[in-house]
């Protein structure tokens, strides 16, 4: 099943779904969200869905699944990392969402949207250390609304110029660039942690 087929078959609700569970639960974040908006616009384009129908969904979904990732965090936080531990929640992943907050504060919540794993624990870890409930609904709200319409209506502008019928030639040159952009930074730090082990290993010149 293609990513069109799949998307078509899943349909306005599925999608919803998706969004939600994606910044609800801890197994979201092997859920699509990034992979699912940019063709959802591309297939509005196409006159497959509707907008109006579509989008507002989408930014209300990812905005609850934000608002249940806190309670979660919040009622049961604590006992969920002793119990479960690093078996599901990846101490590289708590360890930049640290950053995160450290850096940017109470905007990591919005900066959260547009990073993979950071759109699940996230909100998990701001209910965790009981971040002030007000400024996390309003960047929640603010984030859902940039990540879940922003997305799909940059698919919709492609989606708009690609000649009808011939969405499949286009649609998996798309996505592959655009999981080429998200996981660029993570390449960079790999390729990078990689020269600086082999530098290391290089035995140093003795003088002569």
């Amino acid at each position: 099943m293609t990513i069109i087929e799949f998307i078509e078959t899943i349909g306005y609700v599925g999608t919803w779904a998706v969004l939600f569970i994606e910044g609800a639960f801890f197994f979201g974040i092997f859920f699509p969200g990034d992979s699912l908006l940019f063709p959802i616009g591309i297939l509005a384009g196409q006159d497959v869905f509707d907008l109006k129908i579509m989008l507002p969904g989408c930014a209300v979904a990812a905005f609850l699944g934000n608002l249940a990732g806190y309670e979660i965090g919040k009622r049961w936080g604590p006992s969920l990392i002793q119990k479960y531990g690093t078996r599901v929640i990846k101490p590289h992943y708590i360890e930049k969402c640290d950053y995160f907050f450290e850096k940017y504060g109470a905007f990591t919540v919005v900066i959260a949207r547009f990073i993979h794993f950071a759109r699940t624990f996230v909100p998990f870890m701001a209910g965790m250390s009981h971040m002030n409930y007000g400024l996390f609904v309003i960047y929640s709200a603010l984030g859902a609304v940039l990540w879940a319409v922003g997305i799909p209506l940059l698919g919709y502008t492609v989606g708009s110029l690609i000649p009808d019928g011939s969405i499949d030639h286009y649609i998996l040159p798309f996505i592959a660039v655009l999981i080429l952009i998200v996981a660029s930074p993570y390449l960079v730090k790999k390729i990078s942690t990689y020269a600086s082990s082999k530098n290391a290993q290089k035995p140093s010149e003795s003088p002569d």
